[in-house]
């Protein structure tokens, strides 16, 4: 992995929501301000297409729309990171080479889903993307949506094998399984948190930033936590994590990104919608993201 490409990636990355219409088209000028509210307030770089964009429910043309218009919006002030990820190893070789990826800094992939491959399985699955992908590709451990984990080993034996892939997104929440890891990967390969509510103290073991929920709605303060975490000023950093953590509970407690939809409609930023199978917040929920304030 280059040296400018760690660069980029080293601090917080926004897994950005996509905002709906109430007749459930996509709400593109939503999506534009959204952009500029991250990049305005301090954070990193741009994942679109994630779990949290509600990629399963988007069409093929929809995820290019959103491709390009970040793009667009960034101009090259942040890198964009695109999400390529899913348990049709065939398909997603396709996609990597017909959706448009010559802007993007890096390709965010999830292990495969609901198959439950063995690791054997994953780590053939890892190595054929690798192959035909035009951009470096970061492993994403999300176990509690896949059903298969990666374990520690795949992850090393697939760092130290194929070249292509530069680090990995960790949301296992498994911080025996992070510190293996870290303890046991090449020096070039990056290791990024997946975990808005550990990412501070799994910086302090090592990893390098993270992939973010809540800067998506708390850029300004999150991205802060980040940095001031990477510099080593954990007193500063924890005094706005526990400020956050009550905020962390409203967005995961229900599902990602109802939550989150919640806090950004609240800030006039989106509209309060999803698509199914995903509903918003119940009453109950949302009025505690209401009355949330930093």
């Amino acid at each position: 992995m280059s040296d400018l490409l760690r660069k980029q990636l080293r601090g917080t990355g926004v897994a950005l929501v996509t905002p709906f219409n109430e007749n459930g088209s996509i709400d593109y000028p939503a999506y534009k301000k959204l952009i500029h509210h991250v990049i305005d307030n301090g954070c990193n770089y741009l994942v679109v297409l994630g779990t949290t964009g509600e990629a399963p429910v988007l069409s093929k043309e929809e995820k290019i729309q959103l491709i390009q218009i970040a793009y667009e919006e960034t101009k090259g002030i942040v890198p964009v990171v695109v999400g390529i990820g899913g348990n049709n190893t065939a398909a997603l070789i396709e996609d990597l080479k017909s959706f448009p990826l010559e802007g993007a800094a890096a390709i965010l992939s999830a292990s495969p889903y609901y198959s439950k491959p063995s690791q054997e399985g994953i780590y053939q699955h890892y190595k054929a993307l690798a192959a035909d992908s035009p951009k470096p590709i970061m492993l994403y451990n999300v176990p509690g949506r896949t059903g298969r984990g990666i374990s520690a080993e795949t992850v090393i034996r697939i760092a130290k094998d194929i070249p292509n892939v530069m680090g990995i997104k960790e949301a296992s929440g498994d911080m025996l399984h992070c510190m293996q890891i870290l303890r046991d990967k090449p020096d070039h390969f990056m290791v990024i948190s997946g975990d808005d509510a550990l990412a501070m103290t799994q910086i302090a073991c090592g990893m390098e930033g993270v992939i973010s929920v809540a800067a998506n709605a708390f850029p300004s303060e999150f991205s802060k936590m980040i940095q001031t975490s990477l510099n080593g000023d954990f007193t500063t950093a924890k005094k706005i994590n526990d400020q956050l953590l009550p905020a962390y509970d409203l967005m995961f407690c229900e599902n990602n990104p109802a939550g989150i939809k919640a806090f950004l409609t609240e800030k006039n930023i989106i509209q309060n919608y999803l698509r199914l199978p995903l509903v918003s917040l119940s009453e109950e929920v949302y009025e505690k993201v209401k009355e949330f304030d930093l």
